[in-house]
């Protein structure tokens, strides 16, 4: 089949001139005379671009210059200053702190680390300080019955009675309620002492929405935690009126 002179002619003009710089080399890599890749300059600036990169990610020296230093604080996220983080805390107990974040901010904290550490007070520390608590308060609790009996071992022994007659006479959400409080167990001795057949397990049960509400309020920080006076007799009173105390 004869050759098509038009299409060589094209094909011809579109090819590289034997010699001549690709197009993807940079002039300053390309050597006309031997019309090859200057490998030696590649290579050089090639060297210079790795030493940047890696003195860019590097944390600065003791005395390198401030700019420097603020420069590589923002790079990896650093704010510019303790303002810059943006605390979401995940409890009313554990939120931004002016102090806490300044010395974040001086240890080189990223925005990401600075919201962990809050993140972290909130998921572990929270529950071990709440725990703590309650066992001082129950501590405190028990103190306060052992002085309204007459000392540890006459409370041991009505706190047996109790215990016994709570268990016999009345429903088990009722004594668990009762019993958690130094009132609550006051209340209970008093109870029994008067033996008001009132309390009886045959008694009426009490209604699910007033029982519902009271449990409600025994999960309540000023019931378990910081155990309010007035807040714990209500729950208190709430219950007794419940059996017919």
């Amino acid at each position: 089949m004869p050759e098509d002179l038009l299409e060589t002619a094209l094909a011809e003009a579109a090819a590289p001139r034997k010699g001549a710089r690709p197009d993807d080399v940079p002039e300053k890599f390309w050597d006309e005379e031997a019309s090859a890749i200057r490998v030696e300059a590649l290579l050089k600036s090639y060297r210079e671009l790795e030493k940047r990169l890696s003195q860019r990610l590097s944390p600065p020296g003791e005395d390198a210059p401030e700019e420097e230093r603020i420069r590589f604080r923002r790079a990896i996220g650093v704010p510019d200053g303790p303002d810059g983080y943006r605390i979401e805390p995940k409890h009313e107990l554990c939120g931004a702190d002016d102090e806490v974040n300044r010395r974040l901010h001086e240890a080189g904290f990223t925005c990401a680390q600075a919201q962990l550490v809050y993140d972290l007070a909130a998921e572990r520390l929270l529950p071990l300080i709440a725990e703590a608590a309650s066992q001082f308060e129950a501590e405190r609790q028990v103190e306060k019955l052992r002085e309204h009996f007459g000392g540890e071992e006459r409370f041991r022994r009505i706190a047996a009675q109790i215990a016994a007659w709570g268990r016999a006479n009345l429903p088990p959400p009722v004594m668990e309620a009762l019993s958690t409080t130094a009132e609550g167990v006051i209340a209970l001795h008093r109870m029994m002492e008067g033996k008001e057949p009132g309390l009886a397990r045959r008694a009426d049960a009490p209604s699910a929405a007033d029982e519902a509400e009271l449990r409600a309020m025994m999960r309540d920080p000023r019931y378990w935690r910081t155990r309010e006076p007035e807040f714990v007799r209500r729950v208190t009173d709430g219950f007794r009126r419940l059996v017919g105390g």
